[in-house]
């Protein structure tokens, strides 16, 4: 592996501008940014509503990047860190697998340049602040209206619900704790612009409601200057490469229901202006990750992607089909043309945005050439481009024709974006136009609770922000046990959460965990330390 100097040489990044932790990663100062237009093409991946059988959504990324530069493409990653929840309970970690990895994974997978540690100090630094003036009876918020909570960027479910200020008089009251990754601070690091951007939306955070129903916002309790010296560094896009020497700018990690799924806009931005080709992922399928990459991401970003990518694999496909984990190795056609369903259900929804889609087919040395020829005569029949990669054993060399395949179908230039909604469209309206465009419901209602919180927003002036829908991932319904493509169904919306400072309104269905829980063994049991000092048994995906 060359040393980070030499891939940021590779991409015209002055070593001034990088912050160096040790020779396999660095920092990358936003002043790499001054003066450099987007010169490149982004491509967008995405993938089918996930199952338990992995569809690989990282893997075929850095893949598909080393396709790309095996055909003498100029490209550059920009990809999700990893939180150290998922590592330690059951996915385990984030940086692809195989020969199709970024590097140095393990680090990547812990604490890599401490931007989650960073994060989390500053969130519950305002916790904190919050708290001692509530004691002092120095804020007009009150104690049964605080909305901010503490966060740990470890899975621990006797975190969820607490009392804090126990025994106290002046502010007792009933919290909890999320994971840092659903921090709001993590989504605004995330869609901030400069420092200047950073500033103003951590002021305009929403941390809870006076008495009167008015919100009370962070710039009010002065600490915003003392979270911004803790973010100072954590802003900075991180620089590392792939198993075959891709520059990789790994940066931030939001939750895809709960909030956007993308990594930062400055990461997409360094890429996109250091390289021709700049290849990125949003969480979970495309009714999430991909959704909220284009009506949140790009319509605060003005970033619009040249092509998207749709990720599914054989195996997924038999389940979507309704077959047993179990039996996934065993042929089963018919199971996969079943589950094709699911597959048409994305490919509808990502072209609904103008863009040239293709499907990338994971193989698995399980796959047979009859289910795989399925998948390739089904997307001819619609219409939509497709390859078959095996970028796990390969590497590059297995993403050719998916390299080639994507750059085929890409135009000259990007045409302008059309969004599902526009921002004066009203909340109901917006949630309407997600749940039947995206997810394929007949409609969406509101419980007495949501009404109430929805009333209480648009009342303070938050209902031309932007719909994030939280919603499970394992379905296109708000019932995570309904694979396939459910028809005949409703989206029913229990609570409403504000995000503010990341510019979006929540609109919560279904249970929402922001604070996971560990599996009965997680992933952590299997984690050691060798006697040279190597760390073992961190799983990739």
């Amino acid at each position: 592996m060359n040393d980070v100097t030499a891939k940021a040489r590779e991409l015209g990044i002055e070593e001034k501008h990088l912050l160096f932790y040790g020779q396999d990663k660095a920092k990358v100062a936003l002043a790499a940014l001054k003066g450099k237009p987007e010169r490149g093409r982004l491509v967008l991946v995405s993938a089918i509503t996930p199952t338990p059988a992995g569809e690989g959504k990282t893997t075929i990324s850095i893949g598909l990047a080393q396709g790309m530069r095996k055909l003498g493409q100029s490209v550059a990653l920009a990809l999700r860190q990893p939180s150290m929840g998922p590592v330690f309970g059951r996915k385990g970690g984030a940086t692809g697998g195989g020969r199709s990895t970024v590097q140095p994974a393990t680090s990547i997978n812990l604490h890599f340049t401490g931007d989650f540690h960073a994060i989390t100090a500053a969130h519950n630094l305002l916790s904190a602040v919050i708290d001692n003036q509530l004691f002092n009876l120095q804020t007009r918020l009150t104690p049964d209206r605080v909305l901010w909570k503490r966060v740990l960027d470890v899975n621990d479910r006797a975190l969820r619900n607490i009392t804090v200020s126990r025994g106290s008089k002046k502010g007792e009251r009933q919290s909890g704790f999320d994971i840092t990754a659903a921090s709001e601070i993590m989504a605004i690091l995330c869609l901030a612009e400069s420092m200047a951007d950073l500033r103003a939306r951590l002021d305009r955070i929403v941390v809870g409601f006076a008495a009167d129903g008015t919100p009370v916002y962070a710039q009010e309790f002065r600490c915003t200057g003392a979270m911004l010296a803790l973010l100072r560094e954590a802003i900075m896009p991180n620089l590392v490469q792939s198993a075959e020497g891709v520059p990789a700018f790994i940066h931030g990690g939001p939750f895809a229901n709960i909030a956007h799924g993308c990594n930062s806009v400055l990461a997409t931005r360094m890429a996109l202006a250091h390289a021709d080709f700049a290849v990125t992922e949003c969480g979970f399928a495309f009714d999430l990750g991909g959704e909220k990459f284009l009506d949140l991401k790009c319509r605060q970003s003005g970033l619009k992607p040249a092509a998207i990518v749709i990720v599914a694999t054989v195996r997924a496909l038999k389940m979507h089909g309704g077959v047993a984990v179990s039996d996934l190795n065993t042929p089963n056609p018919a199971a996969v043309e079943m589950g094709l369903e699911n597959l048409a259900a994305h490919l509808t929804a990502a072209k609904s945005f103008g863009r040239p889609v293709t499907v990338a087919i994971n193989r698995f040395p399980t796959d047979t050439a009859e289910e795989l020829g399925l998948v390739h005569r089904f997307c001819a029949s619609i219409g939509a481009a497709c390859a078959t990669a095996d970028v796990f054993a390969q590497g590059g060399d297995g993403a050719i024709e998916l390299a080639k395949t994507v750059l085929a179908t890409m135009p000259p230039a990007a045409p302008p974006l059309t969004l599902t909604y526009p921002d004066s469209a009203p909340v109901r309206e917006k949630m309407l136009a997600v749940a039947t465009r995206f997810y394929g419901a007949d409609g969406v209602d509101l419980t007495p609770e949501a009404e109430a919180k929805l009333a209480l927003f648009e009342q303070a002036g938050f209902g031309g922000l932007p719909l994030c829908m939280a919603k499970t991932q394992n379905s296109l319904t708000d019932d995570p046990k309904l694979f396939g493509r459910p028809k005949g169904f409703r989206i029913t919306v229990r609570d409403f959460e504000i995000a503010n400072g990341a510019g979006f309104i929540v609109a919560l269905t279904g249970e929402m965990m922001r604070m996971p829980a560990l599996p009965k063994v997680p992933s952590a049991e299997k984690i050691d330390v060798t006697e040279a000092g190597d760390i073992t048994g961190i799983s990739s995906a």
